[in-house]
């Protein structure tokens, strides 16, 4: 039994069992990262990709929104991150993108072909081509970081998109809002099939992330990360927000929907003493009746 609470990142875990399960991958799988700028028709790109777009499941595309510079040193813009995995080689991709989604403009030299253990180097920064073996390593590096979720349910339209850059460019707010699209096998997965229901119905999760570097600063980027969490109400799932984790009993219905009651159960019967308690974690039947 499990529940993670995003704000006080209390976790409680008993495992009784798992399995792990593998699946082929190609020899050869093509992986690309472009930005896009609102000089560049980013709207619209963003626009496609995160709404209805509908690709090949070997095919995904994280969107990350973000602030930069502009070329004004004065001037802030927005920009717009497409990180790619393709489980197939860069000729078969472009053939894709190039008619589903001509708006991104992708080019061969955009394209890396190689390995899938490679893919995840580049996925998290590290040049391809380094030893895999860079992975393994875990050099500790202190700095602060703030992490909030939603869930998208219907598209977001063009103008609710200028407007989400429109306030990030107010806020000049250091948070990144990423959009990783569900569909393909989280689609083949109804909301009832595990504890977590948000997945078949979602178009996409969003991520708010805020990193720094100084304890000093904490209370100004949390604040700022919470005016933009709250902008962005209008857009993802609500009444209530489904992501937010609240005090109480409440707590278990908003985070596992109609599953709630099911979990209920199995940690009544698992364990009915309830040893395992934590404020965050499933209740048993007379606690949660209490």
């Amino acid at each position: 039994m499990t529940f993670l609470d995003v704000n006080s990142t209390a976790h409680v875990l008993l495992v009784l069992a798992y399995k792990i399960k593998l699946v082929e991958v190609p020899e050869t799988v093509t992986v690309f990262r472009v930005t896009r700028t609102l000089e560049q028709n980013v709207t619209e790109v963003v626009h496609r990709v995160t709404r209805t777009l509908k690709l090949p499941e070997e095919i995904f595309i994280r969107t990350t929104m973000e602030v930069v510079n502009g070329a004004v040193s004065s001037q802030k813009t927005a920009r717009a991150t497409f990180l790619a995995r393709f489980l197939g080689d860069a000729s078969t991709l472009l053939s894709i993108l190039n008619r589903r989604l001509p708006e991104l403009g992708l080019v061969r030299s955009d394209c890396i072909e190689t390995s899938w253990i490679h893919s995840v180097l580049f996925w998290t920064d590290i040049q391809v081509g380094t030893s895999e073996k860079v992975l393994l390593e875990r050099n500790e590096t202190l700095m602060y970081i703030k992490r909030k979720s939603d869930y998208v349910l219907e598209p977001i339209s063009r103008t609710g998109l200028e407007s989400i850059w429109r306030k990030m460019i107010e806020l000049e707010t250091p948070s990144a809002i990423a959009f990783n699209p569900y569909g393909g096998m989280m689609a083949k997965i109804s909301s009832t099939a595990t504890p977590f229901p948000y997945r078949a119905g979602n178009l996409s999760k969003i991520q708010y992330d805020t990193d720094w570097g100084e304890d000093s600063l904490t209370n100004w980027y949390m604040k700022l990360t919470r005016k933009l969490y709250r902008f962005m109400t209008p857009f993802v799932s609500k009444n209530p927000r489904q992501s937010s984790y609240v005090e109480g009993k409440r707590y278990g219905e908003i985070y596992f929907a109609g599953n709630f009651e099911r979990l209920v159960e199995i940690k009544t019967r698992v364990d009915s003493g309830n040893f395992f308690r934590n404020e965050n974690s499933i209740p048993v039947k007379p606690y949660f009746n209490s």
